[in-house]
């Protein structure tokens, strides 16, 4: 997949600021008139601090106790996000592996197909959603959890499409420090409440199809769960939870879960297990029963291997790449440097992420045949809590691949579901998030409009622009009350231009990131938004550089 990385324009990260403490010896400028003609440079800034999180959840029979795990452990993925030095604008949305098969008929499964689900496990386990096979599994709800619905009502916000308009959201939401949730309620508890998608559904998964049917939803103006979820110029980050394969089929072949036995692994067996969804769609080299190495694969329906992606009777996995690629590219007209995050917590032995020795995955066919007519393949790693029973996650090829199309740096971003404790999976994707909000550096050397005061007083103006409606508004500077930074009354943006390298000044206020200072750089830029920026926006910044570069800029 391609990645730029050459830069045909300057681009910055730039996101919200909260706690700030006052400087008054060198107080923002208030003069507002275009000074775009005594710049050199218009600069694109690129809001980066805004982050849209879809997790897609397994609800199928055998995800209670990973469930749970999640909900646990969530702490360590959302403290990550709401440090004092990140303070991301999150947007967390959740929707299950659920979206049909012939093997599941809709009336049981109630499949979601994408859509963003946010209610209570509390209130869904009195729905039968945390049964499976006569087996109560609420546990994995109301060991978490204690809040109902009516107990976690959902505040109006707007979106980027709503004009205004508020209304209840089908995601948890976090921006400029404030959330969609009843006072007292946190984002972990929330999550705890709403994440845990029970054991009801489909056993024959479609990670990747519900993955792309819930980002593709949230561009559709007729979805009344998804619409506006994705901001254009945020940060994309998908997280799978799953033990089981990828399943994602082809509705026009559903034949090879019925009557079509070309997939079986025990074609004199009277109903299609999930083997059907391995041998579909996966291609391993070797004469087993280990296996060399095994890869996703287009089969056709009679069974032939490598065919175009038409033929195909699981979805091609070029559809999801080139979905997801095309997000990203989109993305990257914002922010150059801006990739789309994918991580998997999956059947991938521990250690796997780490690359630690004895952890790659190992393909082979299960000693006993009964079991290897389940799944057409051996389990990926296997785990037994102390007093629990033995868990066993399934091998993934489709996800994985899909994952490691995204991967970003040396890291994995594959992390192994078959462990008692998630907060070192989730702490590290949240990482990887937090490495994509980088402070908003001015990459040319800004003049200084005042030499004989020793901090720069640089002369720039900050612009709206909005393609869709051919329309130019000015960002006016922020004002500092009660030692924060804060919008003008009636604005809904405003910057803030921190010009201290150094501590030279007597407050905090003004410091630079020491990512701009290292890189030589004498101006950074927050921006700060009490509201969703409309559809289509775009940040730049004028500003007079120094005609001295050299000089004034000696790192650069």
């Amino acid at each position: 997949m391609s990645r730029v990385t050459s830069l045909s324009r300057l681009s910055l990260t730039a996101g919200a600021a909260l706690a700030l403490t006052a400087c008054l010896e060198h107080p923002i400028k208030k003069v507002l008139y275009d000074k775009s003609s005594e710049a050199q440079e218009n600069v694109a800034i690129a809001i980066n601090k805004d982050v849209d999180i879809l997790f897609v959840i397994d609800n199928s029979g055998s995800m209670a106790d990973e469930q749970a795990l999640l909900a646990k452990n969530f702490a360590a993925f959302i403290n990550v996000l709401e440090a004092e030095d990140v303070n991301a604008n999150y947007r967390i949305g959740i929707t299950t592996t659920d979206s049909g098969n012939p093997r599941c008929p809709a009336a049981q499964t109630k499949p979601e197909g994408g859509k963003l689900v946010l209610s209570s496990c509390v209130d869904r386990v009195a729905l039968g959603d945390f049964t499976f096979n006569m087996e109560d599994s609420s546990a994995a709800c109301t060991d978490v959890c204690e809040l109902t619905d009516d107990q976690l009502q959902i505040k109006p916000t707007e979106t980027q499409y709503s004009n205004g308009e508020k209304a209840p959201r089908s995601w948890i939401e976090r921006i400029e420090g404030e959330t969609n949730l009843p006072e007292g309620v946190s984002t972990i508890q929330a999550f705890q409440c709403f994440g845990p998608q029970g054991v009801s559904g489909c056993g024959f998964e479609q990670h990747l199809e519900s993955m792309y049917k819930a980002l593709a939803l949230a561009g559709q103006e007729t979805s009344t769960t998804n619409y506006g979820f994705i901001r254009d110029a945020a940060i994309l980050s998908i997280v799978f939870i799953t033990d089981e394969l990828d399943c994602s089929h082809v509705p026009a072949f559903d034949a090879i879960f019925k009557d079509n036995k070309v997939f079986w692994e025990n074609p004199d067996r009277p109903d299609a297990t999930s083997a059907v969804c391995f041998n579909a769609g996966v291609k391993c080299e070797g004469a087993g029963p280990q296996y060399d190495s095994c890869r996703s694969a287009n089969y056709d329906i009679e069974g032939n291997v490598d065919v175009a992606d038409d033929k195909a009777v699981l979805q091609p996995l070029s559809k999801y790449v080139n979905f997801v690629q095309n997000l990203e590219d989109q993305k990257q007209t914002f922010d150059l440097n801006q990739e789309v995050l994918v991580a998997l917590i999956a059947g991938v032995p521990p250690g796997y992420d780490k690359m630690q020795a004895g952890s790659d995955i190992i393909y082979e066919d299960e000693p006993d045949p009964a079991e290897n007519e389940l799944f057409g393949i051996g389990k990926g790693c296997t785990f037994t809590p102390m007093g629990g029973e033995t868990q066993t996650a399934m091998p993934p090829v489709r996800e994985r691949e899909f994952a490691e199309a995204f991967q970003v740096g040396g890291d994995r971003n594959l992390f192994s579901i078959c462990q008692d404790d998630y907060s070192g999976a989730l702490e590290a994707i949240a990482n990887k998030i937090r490495d994509q909000i980088k402070p908003a550096c001015m990459t040319k050397c800004v003049k200084d409009t005042d030499p004989s005061d020793p901090i720069l007083q640089p002369n720039c103006q900050i612009f709206e622009d909005n393609a869709a409606t051919m329309s130019r508004k000015e960002i006016v500077p922020c004002d500092e009350v009660n030692g924060a930074w804060t919008a003008p009354a009636g604005e809904t943006a405003c910057f803030v231009e921190l010009i201290d390298p150094g501590n030279e000044t007597p407050s905090d206020i003004d410091n630079l990131s020491e990512e701009c200072v290292a890189e030589g750089y004498n101006l950074e830029f927050l921006l700060i938004r009490t509201s969703a920026a409309p559809a289509g926006t775009t940040i730049s910044a004028a500003c007079e550089l120094s005609p001295n570069p050299g000089n004034d800029c000696p790192m650069l």
